[in-house]
């Protein structure tokens, strides 16, 4: 039993840190106040995404026990991703546009003590992709990182929440938006930039956290001193890439308008000094209009995290004819692997397949399908690391554009951004899936700066329609052995699983459902321990901390995100939502509009 922290001490190794920061980097702050179970100082739990905490007050024998003890709504009515952080006696919490950010006093069941809302043009709310979410704060050398939708980075200070440095990171006039939740490691704050749709030059950047000086950027495409390669030294499955890798699978100058967006979440091996993300899908989604392999999107990147010097990639899904993105989280695990000990990299992709990976060599370990019903690529080659396409499902047919019918997983993939969870205790990952299918119709578009440039037309509906099983349930809940690429156990569940899961020593896992269920599971059998039904969808990620000696869980709820884009953003139509709104429209049955914190605790 993990002892409890006592207030006093929280407070007193919090101010004895901040106090440090002049000696102290904050990469030492960081992993001090996230080594400390008693916080959740982080959007990802921790350096490696494992989403685990040590606390285990809450158990799989008293899991039944927990009921809602305070909640707090945050005046926003649009999908709410990410999770709040919790430093000693503060929770900071975000919302989705007009991003406000909230510090909230848990000594009084959170009372506001600050509260920051940028003056946003509110003209960027229709260059933001899948809803107006953002999935996120950070924390470093005493200030809160928000990214808002108008790509600007600001660092606010941890007491009063005035603005220390502001940097823009984007332009919203191009389609660039700001969604992803700002990470902190060593002495930088990274970011990435969101608007594949809008045909943006996917790039990550590394800011100074001292002052918003730019330290480095590195593109998904370009030439070498764009995308940070050197030819001789960066590999692909061990091979080096070659002169001008990041442009010479693109025809002409498509590279500059290619995508390669990187709005998901960043890992961080300190051994290593390596960074790890992934690239999102090419510009446009109609592939016919892009020859080749458009390299770098849908790629796994290992950089240096001084430098931003690419170590290794690895490319998914080349010349994604299928939107699936791969910006998923990057989960670090030290393994066995055959008998031998790996530092591993486990990534569940859009695309269906999950990927372990030596996060050193960028060696391709497994790569299985963790969603039975996947079908447009039969497996994936261990020496090529290339999916085999089943034809029939190519969505780029003969050159082209034709109707391509139950395609499985649809392009939301069998995952989103929702981040798994992986338990020490078990081995397992725990992973949110989605269990949808789609017709594919690409159509011909030309790119004009700061409008859609998606060229394709689709409709989703559940797996089991073009699956043996017959069955009618659009997501999963399972429990994945990344060494043998198995599933242990599955929970189907009738929406998609867009919450993020949270994996505890307690033996138990939490996550949440679109009708707003809180769940709590066993994390060795999958048996249900708990559910709580929360005022809306939950599409934020669960979190957990200890205050005055107590463990509570907090999840955010509020319908929206890509799954219930159709809700938040009044559409109607079938195809509407990029093709999301017919398949989730009984969703309505079971939950509305929202915006709630809502917290447990036995």
């Amino acid at each position: 039993m993990i002892k409890s922290f006592a207030r006093t001490t929280v407070i007193a190794t919090l101010a004895t840190v901040l106090a440090g920061v002049g000696t102290a980097s904050a990469n030492d702050e960081v992993k001090e106040l996230s080594g400390n179970p008693a916080n959740w100082a982080m959007q990802t739990g921790d350096y490696a995404n494992t989403r685990y905490s040590k606390l285990d007050q809450i158990t799989a024998e008293n899991a039944k026990d927990l009921q809602p003890v305070w909640t707090f709504s945050t005046g926003v009515l649009r999908g709410h991703e990410g999770g709040p952080l919790v430093i000693g006696d503060t929770m900071y919490l975000h919302t989705p546009f007009p991003n406000r950010v909230y510090a909230m006093d848990l000594n009084e069941e959170g009372r506001i003590k600050w509260m920051y809302e940028p003056k946003q043009d509110p003209a960027v709310i229709p260059v933001m992709c899948c809803d107006t979410v953002n999935r996120g704060l950070a924390y470093g050398d005493g200030k809160i990182f928000l990214h808002q939708a108008d790509t600007t980075l600001v660092a606010l200070d941890v007491e009063n929440g005035d603005v220390v440095w502001s940097v823009k990171n984007g332009d919203p006039g191009k389609g660039e938006s700001g969604t992803a939740a700002p990470m902190v490691y060593n002495d930088k704050v990274f970011l990435g930039i969101s608007g594949g749709e809008f045909g943006v030059h996917g790039s990550i950047t590394a800011y100074n956290i001292a002052d918003g000086s730019q330290a480095w950027r590195g593109y998904s495409t370009g030439p070498d001193d764009m995308t940070l390669m050197d030819p001789e030294k960066t590999t692909h499955l061990g091979q080096a890439v070659g002169v001008d890798s990041g442009t010479a699978t693109w025809e002409g100058d498509q590279w500059k308008i290619g995508g390669g967006t990187t709005w998901g979440w960043f890992s961080f091996d300190p051994e290593e000094n390596l960074i790890y993300y992934g690239t999102g899908n090419p510009s446009t989604w109609n592939p016919v209009q892009r020859p080749g392999d458009n390299r770098w999107s849908m790629t796994i990147f290992a950089r240096d995290i001084d430098t931003g010097m690419t170590k290794w990639v690895y490319q998914m899904t080349p010349h994604d004819e299928w939107d699936f993105d791969g910006v998923n989280e990057m989960i670090l695990v030290d393994q066995e692997i055959d008998g031998e000990d790996r530092k591993t990299l486990v990534h569940f992709d859009r695309n269906g397949f999950g990927y372990t990976m030596d996060r050193v060599s960028g060696e391709l370990l497994v790569a299985e399908k963790f969603d039975p019903a996947v079908n447009w690529a039969t497996h994936v080659d261990m020496k090529t690391g290339r999916p085999q396409v089943v034809a029939e499902y190519s969505t780029g047919q003969n050159g082209e554009d034709v109707n391509t019918t139950n395609v499985c997983p649809a392009a939301l993939g069998s995952k989103d951004q929702q981040p798994a969870a992986y338990s020490p205790d078990t081995n397992l990952f725990y992973v949110p899936t989605n269990h949808v299918c789609m017709d594919y119709e690409p159509f011909e578009v030309e790119y004009t700066a700061g409008q859609p440039y998606v060229g394709a037309t689709l409709s989703m509906f559940p797996a089991g329609k073009v699956t043996e099983d017959g069955t009618d349930n659009l997501g999963n809940f399972i429990a994945w052995d990344a060494a043998k690429g198995e599933i242990k156990w599955s929970i189907p569940e009738a929406f998609s699983v867009w919450s993020g899961a949270l994996a505890t020593a307690g033996n138990v896992v939490f996550y949440g459902t679109l009708e707003g269920h809180l769940k709590a599971i066993n994390a060795e059998t999958g048996e249900e321990l708990y559910r709580f039904k929360t005022p809306s969808s939950i599409i934020g990620n669960v979190t957990t901390w200890e205050h005055d000696g107590k463990q509570y869980i907090g999840v955010l709820s509020g319908l929206g995100g890509w799954a219930g884009i159709g809700f938040a953003a009044g559409l109607s139509g079938d195809t509407d939502g990029l093709g999301a709104v017919g398949a989730y429209k009984s969703l309505s049955s079971y939950t509305a509009l929202g915006g709630v914190l809502t917290v447990f605790a036995l």
